[in-house]
């Protein structure tokens, strides 16, 4: 099927005059996660991540991705005639040196500009005037080989209240428009589609696990536009908007009228600045090239003076405020309500005999009662669990709160060698059951109304090897010594990142994903400009007080088993001395980690006082929502070793 697709795509290639096409992993907007509208390399590639970059000439094609996906792809590509190339490794070269080397002299380079970010098409602009060609950017071929092609997504946005947002969409536009200021800018281009609902304060449902909309924006001086599917805006939120003067028009008409505006708003800024005779210079508009797509760029460089910069919004989007700080607090503890609840049935759906050891629980009026514990046994007979039956067992945990909207990304439930696999996704064709043995690793979360929450537990199963307790320690201690730092402000994830990875390395091991992510409040779960990873760096991502980052470090055996445990944590200021100021985290993630994995002389005092302190948190917020034996066994799992 995919070699038939692949010929198709050739064939209009060839009719457009395309010896290259280029197909990356992006909607209109630079998004992470896209609808099924815009997964066009999915479609001609078969390969199923969430990133990846598809290159297709007329004899031979190449799929580049990166190592959170290297053991997927290998499965997803071994029948195809496409070639998978691991980013990052040695003797890789990257997706603009191979289309130099493999575009024939005099060939174009064709792609669609709308899903090509402005930095990657200038940059495969110049291969091809270095090769005597030119760059196509109008080729969207996927409409004229995917016939069944789904439709584009449109779902009705709603308003975030306040109380929610602790931030009015009013002076949220009051402060970009005074950055906007600062950086000479009279017009700001936004198309970053969590920046836009993060401003306006809305939220809808037009990317799976992402509650946004697909939308551009124009802000000018005292208008702003909005281009949207105005067809699904209700009556309340068209009002919201007009109260915000801004101006609600048609997604479709976006570049067009853009280029309209750019030229109404040049004849206003000359009869201001010098008459109508007067003959200004362009237009000064702020967009990040690194965000516009390739369309948008040339566009703006042809039409206005580009002021390339940040969105002066993404940043201020990363420092939560005091509102949602309060919100998050409270998501984080519905969703470790939730997520122990499921750990607690998971653990007893097993053998687990001799487990209990009633010295060991936190709260001593709990311990007396440990010994008459009743354990539960997988019953006999009953159909199995499974990946696929786990994540939904969750789901409905994390579905009896009022406030639960959906997850916030794609549940990873992986058993056994699975979790070597970092973005492992089980399918109703391919799954497999959990047996009492070995470790399963379940990366999850949830957007609230209250804010999104992630999270990563790996449980022993059963009875593990030496090996994996090793590995599971050395993966528990590289999160502790994450989480427990206190370092001066100006430092970036670049510089903490190390503070996870050095016991790894020590053992000479490592992870091919970054140590941490930052996380949007009811937005995306993947959310800059803050992160812990030798690539998050530049003034941007310095770490400030109200960031929310997630910890987690891993250790992938390819064909054996994975390991992953992930925290989210929340930047605070701490001591300000003569040497500066401090800065720490706040835990906002509360679940007990398997100590069933642990192997305790592994680990340092330091070490195990942090997770000592940790789980008598864990335990201090908690209890009060559990009873009976569900309460017994949470003193047993945060017991102190």
């Amino acid at each position: 099927m995919i070699s038939e697709r692949l010929n198709m795509l050739r064939t209009e290639m060839k009719k457009a005059g395309i010896s290259c096409y280029i197909i990356p992993t992006s909607d209109f907007h630079n998004s992470e996660y896209v609808s099924e509208y815009f997964m066009v390399r999915k479609f001609f590639s078969g390969f199923t991540g969430s990133a990846g970059t598809l290159v297709v000439l007329a004899d031979r094609a190449a799929l580049f991705t990166d190592g959170r996906y290297f053991i997927q792809a290998e499965k997803e590509l071994a029948d195809s005639p496409i070639r998978l190339m691991k980013m990052g490794n040695p003797d890789v070269p990257t997706i603009a040196g191979y289309i130099e080397e493999n575009l024939p002299q005099g060939g174009n380079i064709g792609f669609d500009g709308r899903v090509v970010s402005g930095t990657d098409g200038a940059r495969y602009e110049q291969i091809a005037r270095k090769k005597g060609g030119t760059v196509l950017c109008n080729a969207d071929l996927a409409d004229v080989v995917w016939k069944d092609r789904p439709a584009m997504p449109a779902t009705e946005p709603f308003i975030l209240e306040e109380c929610y947002s602790g931030e009015s969409a009013a002076k949220k536009l009051a402060r970009v428009r005074e950055a906007m200021a600062k950086k000479g800018a009279e017009v700001h281009v936004l198309t970053s589609l969590d920046d836009i609902a993060w401003l306006l304060n809305l939220r809808a449902n037009d990317v799976a696990c992402c509650p946004v909309f697909l939308a551009n924006m124009v802000i000018g001086k005292e208008k702003a536009y909005l281009f949207a599917n105005e067809k699904v805006f209700g009556e309340e939120v068209k009002a919201y908007l007009s109260d915000l003067n801004v101006e609600l028009r048609t997604y479709d008409i976006f570049y067009g009228d853009l280029n309209d505006l750019l030229s109404q708003w040049k004849k206003e800024v000359a009869s201001e600045v010098a008459g109508d005779a007067g003959k200004p210079d362009k237009i000064k508009v702020l967009a990040d090239k690194g965000q516009i797509n390739y369309r948008l760029l040339e566009l703006l460089e042809g039409s206005a003076k580009l002021i390339n910069a940040p969105n002066p919004g993404t940043r201020m989007k990363a420092i939560k405020n005091e509102t949602e700080i309060a919100n998050l607090r409270k998501a984080h503890l519905l969703d470790g309500i939730a997520v122990t609840s499921f750990m607690y049935d998971l653990k007893n759906l097993y053998d687990l005999k001799n487990m209990y050891d009633p010295k060991d629980a936190n709260d001593p009026k709990d311990a007396n009662d440990l010994k008459d514990m009743t354990v539960l046994k997988k019953p006999a007979g009953k159909v199995p669990v499974t990946e696929l039956s786990l994540a939904e067992a969750l789901a409905k945990e994390r579905e009896k709160n009022p406030s639960y909207i959906e997850p916030s990304f794609e549940t990873i439930c992986a058993y056994g060698e699975n979790g070597a696999i970092i973005h492992y996704t089980a399918t109703e064709e391919e799954f497999a059951e959990v047996r009492g043995e070995g470790l399963l690793m379940i990366d999850s979360g949830g957007h609230y109304l209250e804010g999104s929450t992630d999270i990563t537990r790996t449980f022993v199963m059963g009875e593990i090897t030496d090996d994996m307790k090793r590995d599971f320690t050395l993966v528990v201690r590289a999160m502790l010594r994450l989480k427990g730092l206190s370092f001066l402000y100006g430092c970036k994830g670049e510089h903490l990142d190390l503070a996870a990875r050095e016991v790894l390395w020590e053992q000479g091991l490592d992870y091919k994903h970054g140590t941490g992510h930052g996380v949007g409040y009811l937005l995306n779960v993947h959310e800059g400009p803050n992160g812990f990873s030798r690539r998050v760096g530049g003034p941007e991502s310095v770490l400030e007080e109200g960031m929310v980052t997630t910890d987690e470090p891993g250790i992938y055996r390819e064909g054996q088993y994975g390991i992953r445990i992930e925290n989210e944590l929340l930047c605070r200021k701490g001591e300000k001395n003569e040497f500066g100021q401090f800065m720490y985290f706040e835990d906002l993630t509360y679940v007990p980690i398997d100590l069933d994995g642990i192997r305790k002389e592994d680990m340092d005092a330091r070490e195990i006082g942090l997770l000592n302190a940790y789980h008598a948190s864990v335990y201090e917020k908690l209890s009060p929502y559990f009873e009976g034996e569900k309460r017994k066994w949470l003193a047993y799992a945060t017991r102190k070793i």
